[in-house]
């Protein structure tokens, strides 16, 4: 579904925190206008990008659409979040997108595969898994191997969607194997049936948890690094609005995103 949406009021406080500081001594940065040939400015025709971004990219992708649409008057961003794969079904299957951030290389590559990105995508973060857990942590969760005991109700994402590819691999390597009983497909389906106390836990993304604020419990563990995602953004080939797209994926890209990514909790590519 094509949405914007609005942050939590933690997360709001986070980004705007972090603007203040990592803009200082560069001010004008995330308000400067992004040249693209094609980006709205005074006097020039409407013009409407559609981002399609991973379900993990929410709050980030939100903000930084509002400082584009800021920076570029006559520019709107239309955002559609879902699970990487489901966006790529959507992309080869004719939705109109023009750019599109996947929360790995991996089925950025199935978009590559078929022709339908144009250029070299570019990595503009990283992200790592964690378990979320009810607030008060019922299950008595402490680590990666207590998901596998016996009458814990822990939910993952398919194997399919970035996290749940991420899990998999972490499985293999530790040895552990979960019996999940749900597998999701997007990241915040996962979070909101631990927010909803219908699991005990779930494997989400760092940057989940800190959203999330407190309707969830952290606890990290860690061989999460045996699974590091990257998440790669590319303009969608064939896209009318291909020069706003390279435009906006600088924008995410350069100072301004570089804030708000890491205010979040993403890594650096």
């Amino acid at each position: 579904m094509i949405r914007r949406h609005r942050l939590s009021a933690a997360l709001v406080l986070v980004l705007a925190t972090g603007l203040t500081a990592g803009c200082a001594g560069q001010a004008g940065t995330a308000a400067a206008p992004v040249s693209s040939g094609s980006a709205g400015s005074s006097g020039s025709s409407p013009e409407t990008l559609t981002v399609f971004a991973a379900a993990s990219l929410v709050g980030t992708f939100t903000a930084l659409a509002d400082q584009f649409e800021a920076a570029n008057p006559g520019v709107t961003v239309t955002l559609n979040f879902a699970g990487s794969a489901d966006l790529v079904t959507q992309i080869t299957e004719g939705a109109p997108a023009d750019v599109f951030a996947a929360a790995d290389t991996k089925n950025m590559a199935r978009l590559s595969d078929a022709g339908l990105v144009a250029g070299t995508p570019t990595v503009f973060a990283t992200n790592t898994l964690e378990i979320a857990v009810p607030p008060n942590n019922p299950a008595g969760i402490t680590s990666f191997a207590d998901l596998a005991r016996t009458g814990v109700a822990v939910v993952v994402c398919a194997p399919q969607v970035p996290c749940g590819a991420a899990a998999a691999t972490i499985e293999a390597a530790t040895g552990v194997t979960l019996t999940p009983v749900s597998e999701e497909n997007a990241v915040t389906d996962v979070l909101g049936k631990v927010s909803s106390r219908e699991a005990d836990a779930g494997l989400v993304y760092v940057t989940d948890v800190a959203a999330a604020g407190t309707s969830v419990l952290g606890i990290p563990f860690p061989e999460a690094d045996r699974a590091v995602n990257s998440y790669p953004m590319g303009v969608v080939a064939g896209s009318p609005h291909a020069g706003l797209g390279a435009s906006f994926a600088r924008f995410v890209t350069g100072p301004a995103g570089r804030v708000v990514l890491e205010a979040a909790g993403f890594g650096t590519p």
